[in-house]
């Protein structure tokens, strides 16, 4: 069947970084939906010049086009990569371009906190609005302002209900008792009090401080208590994984038992991988915004799909629905 809806019919493209989510994206709308869709069909090239060249085999004149590109390693050549894309969309004439980018880069910097440095979310938000989206959506921004930068409608999203669901599930199957949910820092407070509150569970924080002029602040203390309970710790980002090492440490001290770890954006490097390894977690949780290896997960790595929720939400924007409905809001 057709997807013939306010925008015309449906198309989804995939961009390098995003092949396996874009199909499982695909494969969920036509599960849920009459629509029977394809995969965007296109060619890339990298010259020797390292210029990417992007060439759709197939016409989007007048559809509905939604784009899934996340901003995985190499950062600068899937964003690149991105932009070409949707500039080739727009000139082919799609009647509305939608990006879906799971993990955004750059969301850190979204504040001049100190002289002669850039807003570069800003500059992210500038740069795709100028290469012609029409909307956006993506998952757990690092900061809720950004959704601020853009003059174009979006969808800021939240793993927290796929990865909550998980953790609710091990709760009423007995798996896990006496929780308490902590926030790896006094910065992820609201998002972990939302964590606790889903979950029914108390909720405790991990301070840091910085000492002696050090560059980057070090955990400390918590605040709360954990003694002989299980421990959630709850992110949104791993990258080196530094923090959480500190954080399990500072429970570990405070007389936890078992510890957890849950959140949304796996952007692993080597670094993260190896105190991963040597951590003592019982699970680490987190979703498929960015590509993992096969031979990059531990036995105790648990991965959810978003593409379920981008699906959905996709669906929903498509046919002019609420995405707040979604979640009771």
């Amino acid at each position: 069947m057709s997807s013939t809806m306010r925008f015309g019919s449906m198309k989804i493209f995939s961009g390098s970084a995003s092949r396996a989510l874009g199909a499982e994206i695909t494969d969920y709308i036509c599960g849920a939906s009459e629509y029977r869709l394809k995969p965007g069909a296109y060619t890339r090239k990298v010259f020797s010049n390292e210029n990417i060249f992007i060439k759709l085999e197939e016409s989007v004149r007048g559809k509905d086009v939604y784009l899934v590109q996340t901003m995985a390693s190499p950062v600068h050549e899937n964003f690149m990569e991105m932009l070409i894309m949707i500039d080739a969309l727009k000139r082919d004439s799609a009647w509305r371009i939608n990006l879906v980018v799971p993990y955004m880069s750059y969301t850190r910097s979204d504040q001049k906190d100190q002289p002669r440095v850039p807003i570069s979310a800003r500059l992210v938000a500038n740069m795709i609005e100028t290469a012609g989206v029409d909307r956006y959506m993506t998952v757990d921004l690092h900061s809720g302002q950004i959704q601020g930068f853009f003059n174009i409608p979006g969808d800021a999203l939240s793993a927290l209900h796929l990865l909550s669901d998980y953790v609710l599930r091990k709760l009423r199957q007995g798996e896990l008792s006496d929780l308490v949910v902590v926030a790896t820092d006094l910065g992820f407070a609201k998002k972990g009090r939302n964590w606790a509150q889903t979950l029914g569970v108390p909720l405790a924080f991990v301070e840091k401080r910085r000492v002696d002029n050090a560059e980057s602040p070090r955990a400390l203390s918590l605040i709360g208590s954990v003694e002989g309970k299980n421990v959630l710790l709850v992110d949104d980002e791993v990258n080196t994984a530094g923090s959480i090492v500190e954080a399990v440490n500072v429970v570990r001290d405070y007389g936890a038992k078992d510890v957890l770890f849950a959140f949304t954006h796996p952007f692993f490097s080597d670094k993260a991988y190896q105190r991963f390894a040597s951590l003592d977690l019982r699970e680490i949780i987190f979703t498929n915004t960015l590509p993992i290896a096969q031979d990059r997960k531990l036995p105790n790595m648990t991965v959810l799909s978003i593409a379920p929720l981008l699906g959905e939400v996709i669906l929903r924007a498509h046919e002019g629905r609420s995405v707040g409905a979604l979640f009771n809001e």
